[in-house]
């Protein structure tokens, strides 16, 4: 799957956090995890057919371990070979599109919303979304946080507890707070 800019789709914005629309989708998505985590994977067709009905685009071998939550769901898009551990959250007010053969991690974080560090934007309950892209290839180790606007390259390791904050070059490992580059890895795709 491409990670490019979709033409449709508002890459970054501004929006109101209490706004209607927004209220309505979290909703909905909150409704969807619900039965999503209820269900789990062990009946695969029902599973499977939520998924679709709560994500935007959804490739083949998809497993999401249960819990799984999103504030909007039809801003995610996964490719094919998609696993992820229990307890993710990805916070998709902007899309968030992510490869091939990617693996996340117990416990993490994406998140396309960013705060203003103005107080009284913030008691306006104001914020900006920006969209997130995952290479193929790529593993976010446990507790791992993406935060908005990061693009990641293909054949990436995310280790464990980093919280990536600018983009990653494909073919390395990343770690820390805030990430670094730790080492350069071979692509032998």
């Amino acid at each position: 799957m491409a990670y490019g800019k979709s033409p449709d789709v508002e890459e970054e914005f501004e929006f109101n956090l209490m706004g209607e629309d927004i209220i309505k989708a979290k909703e909905k998505a909150f409704a969807l995890c619900l039965r999503i985590n209820e269900t789990g994977p062990l009946k695969f067709k029902e599973y499977t057919a939520l998924l679709k009905k709560l994500l935007g685009s959804v490739g083949n071998g998809v497993f999401i371990e249960p819990p799984f939550n999103c504030s909007n769901g039809k801003n995610i898009h996964v490719g094919d070979d998609f696993l992820v551990g229990s307890n993710v959250t990805i916070s998709d007010e902007a899309p968030v599109y992510i490869g091939d053969y990617c693996v996340i991690g117990p416990n993490t974080l994406i998140t396309t919303v960013s705060h203003p560090l103005s107080p009284a934007q913030r008691r306006e309950h104001v914020a900006t979304a920006i969209s997130i892209r995952i290479g193929n290839d790529v593993m976010i180790g446990a507790n791992a946080v993406i935060l908005p606007g990061v693009t990641i390259g293909n054949n990436v390791i995310v280790a464990a507890g980093a919280v990536v904050t600018k983009d990653v070059p494909d073919n390395c490992m990343v770690g820390g707070i805030p990430a670094r580059i730790m080492k350069n890895l071979p692509d032998d795709t």
